[in-house]
């Protein structure tokens, strides 16, 4: 896959590598391969389940739900590169879901289809169109590169290199800490190298998309954002709405992809 490499100004006046989206056609900072990323995020998804609770998908009515809307996402994720002519985009991926026991309103996907569904968040989604929504979000930010974005941006800041594996080997603490806050895994999410208010939305417009061809409703979308917002008054916001756009702005941009999504809409029979 070729792609177009320019240079990127950050902060402190660094250059970085930079490359333009295949899918979204925007300008990228790339200083991080997708084959070491993975292999990365592959390593600490195996140190988070271990450290965690994971309900299992066998004996367990919600956990069996969260893989099942995830094979549907995922493979529509899957039919939408392959249609688009770039199946490579996802190459090396080996989709895994687990459900974790965790209060915390959050869910997440790292490269390589890595997916992690709190239970917290499953009061809050209520329905499956709704975990759809989130779990199609989340899958954005990887397939997007929206993390690999943010691991660029945050080895250039904060100078541990331009190779993954030099950093990993020379500051591994700081590194790994890096990489999990990049796919908002743990209770830091949001706190260093938020995502940006362009990249939230380009989650909410593909996911939307996705979504809408697992045959999920996408109007569910919205419904799933008033209730994120109820959950967050008179109290700390959930985890999942610390780096989103403004509940006007994300309804008013939900709304205007909402025509094409709806193209993609077939609901599936039961």
């Amino acid at each position: 896959m070729i792609r177009k490499i320019g240079l990127l100004l950050i902060a402190g006046g660094v250059f970085i590598a930079c490359s333009k989206n295949p899918i979204t056609g925007r300008t990228q900072a790339n200083l991080v391969s997708e084959t070491e990323l993975q292999a990365a995020a592959a390593q600490q998804y195996k140190q988070f389940l271990s450290s965690n609770k994971v309900i299992s998908s066998s004996t367990n009515r919600d956990a069996e739900m969260v893989k099942r809307v995830g094979q549907r996402v995922t493979k529509s994720v899957e039919e939408y590169v392959r249609n688009l002519g770039k199946a490579d985009l996802l190459e090396g991926y080996q989709w895994e879901y687990n459900l974790v026991e965790d209060k915390a309103v959050n869910a997440w996907c790292m490269p390589g289809g890595k997916i992690v569904v709190y239970t917290g968040l499953l009061p809050i989604t209520q329905n499956e169109a709704a975990l759809a929504a989130v779990m199609g979000h989340e899958i954005a930010h990887a397939v997007l590169y929206h993390g690999r974005e943010r691991v660029s941006q945050g080895l250039a800041q904060q100078g541990l290199g331009a190779a993954l594996s030099v950093a990993l080997s020379n500051k591994p603490s700081a590194t790994q800490n890096l990489i999990l806050t990049a796919y908002g895994v743990g209770s830091q999410v949001g706190v260093l190298l938020p995502f940006s208010r362009k990249q939230e939305l380009e989650a909410d417009h593909y996911g939307l998309i996705w979504m809408s061809m697992a045959g999920y409703n996408p109007r569910e979308a919205i419904a799933l954002w008033d209730r994120m917002e109820a959950a967050s008054k008179g109290q700390k916001p959930p985890e999942f709405l610390s780096t989103h756009p403004s509940e006007g702005k994300r309804k008013e941009q939900l709304e205007k992809y909402m025509p094409e999504a709806l193209k993609y809409y077939k609901p599936v029979s039961k």
